[in-house]
This record gives C-alpha cells, sequence and structure tokens, in this order.
C-alpha cells in the first residue's frame, strides 16, 4: 500500500492507474492490480444498489443523488439514459455512450429503441463532465433538445437531462432548458 501511495501521489492516483502501471509496482501483483481496477466499479454498483427496493426517480433531486453514485470515481465523460414507467419507477439504466476526458457521443436511435423496449413513459439522460464543471455546453444543449424531439415523436417524455461533476450536479429542466 505505502509504495502504491509513493508511485501514484493519492488513492485516487491508485485506482486511476492501469494494470499495467499496477503491476510494475514491487509486490503488486495481476490478481492484486486487477481486484484494484475492479473496486471502484463494484462500489459504484454497491451505491446504486436499491436493495430490493424500486428506485424511484421522480425528483430532481432524487435523479441527481442516483447519478452521482453512478458516477461515481468516473474519469471519462459517459452518458446514460434511465427508462422510467408514469411514476418515476427505475424500468431500466443504459450506458448510451462512453468517450473521453471531455466528449461524448449519443446514438439517437438507441435511446428511443431503449425507451421503446422498456415500455418507458419518460427518459432521463445523465452524464458527466470529469473537468470538474457540471454547466451544460451548447453542445449538451443541443443534443438534449435533438433526442426529445425524438423521444416526443414516439410518445416518451424526456423528463429531464442532468450533468454530473464531482459532488454537484445541474438539471437542464430546472435550468429552463426542457420546458
Amino acid at each position: 500500500a505505502h509504495r502504491l501511495m509513493e508511485r501514484f501521489g493519492s488513492l485516487d492516483g491508485v485506482f486511476s492507474a492501469s494494470l499495467e502501471e499496477l503491476t510494475s509496482v514491487e509486490g503488486v501483483g495481476k490478481n492484486a492490480a486487477t481486484l484494484i481496477r475492479v473496486l471502484f466499479p463494484l462500489c459504484r454498483r454497491v451505491r446504486t444498489a436499491a436493495n430490493g427496493r424500486p428506485t424511484i426517480l421522480d425528483t430532481t433531486e432524487r435523479v441527481g443523488e442516483y447519478f452521482l453514485d453512478v458516477f461515481f470515481g468516473e474519469k471519462t465523460e459517459k452518458l446514460y439514459e434511465a427508462c422510467l414507467d408514469a411514476k418515476g419507477k427505475l424500468l431500466g439504466l443504459y450506458c448510451l455512450s462512453e468517450g473521453g476526458a471531455d466528449r461524448v457521443s449519443i446514438n439517437m436511435r438507441r435511446a428511443v429503441e431503449n425507451a421503446l423496449s422498456s415500455n418507458a413513459s419518460a427518459v432521463v439522460l445523465s452524464h458527466n463532465h470529469p473537468s470538474g464543471i457540471a454547466l451544460p455546453s451548447e453542445e449538451d444543449v443541443h443534443t438534449t433538445m435533438q433526442l426529445d424531439a425524438a423521444l416526443r415523436a414516439v410518445g416518451v417524455h424526456l423528463a429531464d437531462h442532468v450533468i454530473v461533476a464531482d459532488e454537484d450536479f445541474v438539471s437542464l429542466r430546472q435550468s429552463g432548458v426542457l420546458d
């Protein structure tokens, strides 16, 4: 543990290191490195588990808190689609895209297909800004409006698009981007 901290400078640095970087540290074998690499995704899964109860995303605060957990420890930008029933019950969560440190793209067709196959009444989009600033870009707003139109065409409501950064989130609905 001391060698890892010396090499990478912080816990964040250790958990962000690649398998190759981890195994280059004396005393860290492939098994230990693999365990370290799966720790953040495992923690994320535990934090978002509903303990047998349905996950209800019916308020901006609940949506924001849920996605803060989903993006816990992420270093690259990702875009998720949460498909909901009419009462806000989570029917399915889909990773639509994985990007780099500052960009992610969206497949509109896949987003619509996910909503239809889940029999969703509503959808919430969420992506993270690993840069640490949760404010929407012009591209975020443009993409949100395009997906809103595509979902509306098949009778599905885009309830919100939440951007997460660090321990903060911004709702495009609350910001007035979505009516």
